[in-house]
């Protein structure tokens, strides 16, 4: 960005730039920067800087985002209409960005301590549902311990936050070794895991491909008194099953009590990133000042989980320059390959993405979005990539692979045992993540004059030029050490967080 703290209309992201991008609404006849603005321009989109000829590459970022499908003029919006995608070689590079490792930092919050190393940011009690045909005993079961209800057994457990229902639509009709089991047990075992939650029941139907018992032994997860489950085919039919869920999750509501939050590390935070509804500003404003604060988390010793592997497409070099090794590089192009067989196989592409209301708000290829949405990983080395759910077991900047939509990825980040999200919107969604908070960003100070109900930090103050990068990045950072003491984010505020669990849907449903 410039670093003018004048208010220009518009903004010119790198000195190589074909575009500028628009501040706010632009008219016909206007003059920016010498040049004459011919017809509308939205906020957050792009107008050419300078005459452009058909198939010609343009840039933003200094990186290309497409080329010319027509001759376009210098002031004439720039979208769909004259940009599409464009195959090109990218220079992978690996390592070359690699950064020597600095001092660490010493931040602490106040976290719970679990008795196997892990340290909360949250204290729940979860119900997970091995199937669909359970979800509904299982959203019984936690609505009995409502704090919304007068008579809601946790009036009397003040430590615990909450009893949540992670319910889901699969569990049967699927190959039990195939892939998309193999992924659903992961994802339900990361839950049973997590360090945010004290305790955990399963309920399953009975006769479900997705059998309790071997989910237990896939996982090495071991029943206890506090890790329990039944079927309600063998408790005798739903009012049972409801009884029976209820009288144990009574049984663990002492043991999950007996905490309290104490002086921790940051090193124990994982933050999951994720970005949804995104605009023009995204890779400008919230983005890169996320990454910012990820860059001081990880100086402090803590862990920020990249994922959305569609929507780092085009934008894949910029990590594999800081990938610690060759071997983690190939580990990601590895995971570019497969999606794009994937989208083939399904008779897509990688750039059905950018959404609907991307472009609404000025981005218009994958290759845009995703070099702003690898901003929110910061300049930190890449150290690791993981599969979908995987358990994160290396500090710093890590990658899981996931696809692009929000509830889907952030369900595999926690599952990998993210304790923290950060959450960029540029549009407005609306999104929680039990047993994790989700801390929500607006990319601009429409959107959170709009809708501040739903947003916990106004980055648009970026683009409005009251505030730098590097500050918000400490203000981030600073909210993700009070949130995981206890604040409670807007979304927790809502109540989001259980309809949102949406594990990963793998192959074929027979």
């Amino acid at each position: 960005m410039t670093s003018s703290a004048s208010i220009a209309p518009t903004l010119l992201l790198h000195p190589a730039d074909d575009v500028l991008i628009a501040r706010g609404q632009l008219l016909g006849g206007q003059q920016v920067h010498g040049i004459t603005v011919r017809g509308l321009i939205p906020a957050g989109h792009k107008l050419a800087r300078r005459a452009i000829k058909q198939g010609e590459p343009i840039k933003r970022y200094n990186q290309i985002i497409g080329f010319a499908s027509r001759a376009i003029e210098a002031g004439e919006h720039v979208h769909t209409q004259n940009l599409v995608m464009g195959d090109f070689a990218r220079d992978l590079a690996v390592g070359v960005d690699v950064q020597p490792e600095l001092p660490r930092q010493q931040a602490q919050f106040m976290g719970i301590k679990r008795a196997n190393g892990q340290v909360a940011t949250r204290n729940y009690i979860g119900i997970l549902s091995s199937v669909n045909c359970s979800a509904t005993v299982a959203r019984a079961i936690a609505d009995h311990f409502s704090l919304q209800r007068a008579d809601s057994p946790l009036h009397q457990h003040p430590q615990i936050d909450g009893v949540v229902a992670l319910t889901h639509g699969t569990g049967c009709a699927m190959d039990d070794q195939g892939l998309g089991m193999q992924v659903l047990r992961r994802t339900l075992a990361g839950y049973a895991r997590h360090a945010n939650f004290a305790a955990i029941l399963i309920v399953g139907l009975g006769c479900e491909s997705n059998q309790i018992e071997a989910l237990l032994k896939a996982e090495d997860l071991l029943p206890g008194a506090l890790l329990q489950s039944f079927n309600i085919q063998n408790v005798g039919g739903t009012s049972a099953a409801v009884a029976r869920g209820i009288e144990l999750i009574q049984g663990f509501l002492p043991l999950a009590n007996a905490v309290q939050r104490e002086p921790c590390s940051a090193e124990h935070l994982i933050v999951g990133l994720q970005c949804g509804g995104s605009d023009g500003y995204s890779g400008i404003s919230a983005n890169p000042a996320l990454g910012n604060a990820v860059d001081r988390l990880v100086r402090h010793g803590g862990t920020a989980l990249l994922s959305e592997t569609p929507e780092i497409y085009g934008a894949e070099h910029l990590l594999t320059r800081r990938a610690i090794s060759a071997e983690v590089a190939a580990k990601l192009a590895e995971r570019i390959r497969w999606w794009e067989g994937y989208a083939q196989l399904h008779g897509g592409e990688m750039n059905n993405n950018p959404s609907h209301g991307n472009k609404a708000g000025g981005l218009t290829t994958i290759l845009e979005k995703s070099l702003g949405a690898v901003a929110k990983g910061g300049t930190s080395n890449l150290v690791d990539v993981i599969e979908y759910a995987q358990p994160v077991r290396r500090h710093g900047l890590v990658f899981m692979d996931s696809p692009g939509y929000d509830p889907v990825s952030a369900t595999g980040q926690v599952a990998g045992g993210a304790n923290l999200i950060c959450f960029t919107t540029g549009r407005g969604s609306a999104y929680g993540c039990a047993p994790t908070p989700s801390l929500k960003l607006a990319t601009n100070s429409a959107l959170w004059q709009r809708q501040a109900d739903d947003i916990d930090i106004n980055c648009g103050e970026i683009v409005d030029g009251s505030c730098s990068i590097e500050a918000m990045g400490e203000r981030i950072f600073q909210a993700l050490l009070d949130t995981a003491s206890g604040r409670k984010t807007r979304s927790e505020l809502h109540g989001y967080g259980q309809n949102e669990f949406a594990p990963w849907l793998l192959g074929a449903v027979m």
